[in-house]
């Protein structure tokens, strides 16, 4: 009888786990089937997508370029101020290659730096050079001397008449059509004018008042040499008049340097060409 009762309490020692006789599952919540973490190499383990770096921002586009201000030797003071007066305008060529420099003190010019045509190779080159103040009688609040050239020369690819279209730097509407300048006021608020377009094709374009809304980027005209009767060098001439401030009082709409809003837009321009 004895034998028997050890051999039963062996029996139950047996069927206990070395902690203690407790139930089977989870010791927490008795699930008879708890969940296993997989082991390293497991091949039931689920598979982890690895991590893609992120793709490095593009460099931005580039091209040889004279800081702003810096006028060609002997054509007077430009004005440094780096302001953006029209930031993320759109370009008012609408293809590049564009070529802003001076067609005054350029070759074919009356001013010109020695022997050469309009359609020199040289005047389609770069770097680009800025001529905002550069040497005239106009007046200019903000130019050094208080007088200078109004706005940027702007030549086209190529020296063709009637071929390189210049489009609206902004939404807004065409206020004036002259003789050789078109004036559109931006939904900014920001006036743009652009002088020596092939004016004939400009009315064409605007036959009426109904047809002078326009959007960004919409055709204006061609760039030409048209000059109210006379002819000028094949260029666009390109200006901006925004509202400044100075000494807290109200603000007055005036020509602005151009050069670092063409050097921002043309920047974009070459990016998605």
């Amino acid at each position: 009888m004895r034998r028997l009762a050890l051999a039963g309490l062996l029996l139950t020692l047996t069927a206990c786990a070395p902690g203690g006789c407790q139930q089977t599952g989870s010791p927490e919540t008795g699930d008879p089937n708890p969940a296993e973490e997989p082991l390293p190499g497991d091949p039931d383990a689920p598979e982890t997508e690895p991590e893609t770096p992120p793709e490095p921002a593009p460099e931005p586009v580039t091209w040889p370029h004279e800081p702003g201000g810096s006028l060609h030797p002997g054509s007077g003071s430009g004005a440094t101020d780096a302001t953006l007066w029209a930031a993320r305008m759109r370009f008012p060529m609408e293809a590049a290659p564009a070529y802003a420099n001076s067609q005054v003190y350029g070759y074919g010019g009356y001013l010109a730096p020695g022997p050469g045509g309009q359609c020199d190779a040289r005047n389609y080159a770069y770097p680009w050079r800025d001529n905002f103040c550069e040497t005239r009688s106009w007046t200019n609040g903000m130019c050094p001397a208080g007088k200078g050239h109004q706005g940027q020369d702007i030549r086209p690819a190529t020296c063709e008449k009637k071929v390189h279209w210049a489009v609206a730097a902004e939404g807004g509407r065409v206020t004036s059509i002259g003789s050789y300048t078109v004036t559109l006021l931006g939904d900014s608020g920001r006036i743009y004018r652009y002088l020596h377009l092939d004016m004939a094709g400009v009315h064409a374009l605007f036959p009426n008042e109904a047809s002078r809304t326009v959007t960004r980027g919409q055709h204006l005209g061609k760039v030409s040499a048209d000059f109210g009767g006379n002819a000028t060098t094949i260029h666009l001439h390109f200006e901006i008049k925004a509202p400044v401030s100075s000494g807290g009082g109200a603000a007055t709409v005036m020509f602005v340097p151009t050069y670092s809003s063409l050097v921002d837009s043309y920047q974009r321009l070459l990016s998605v060409s």
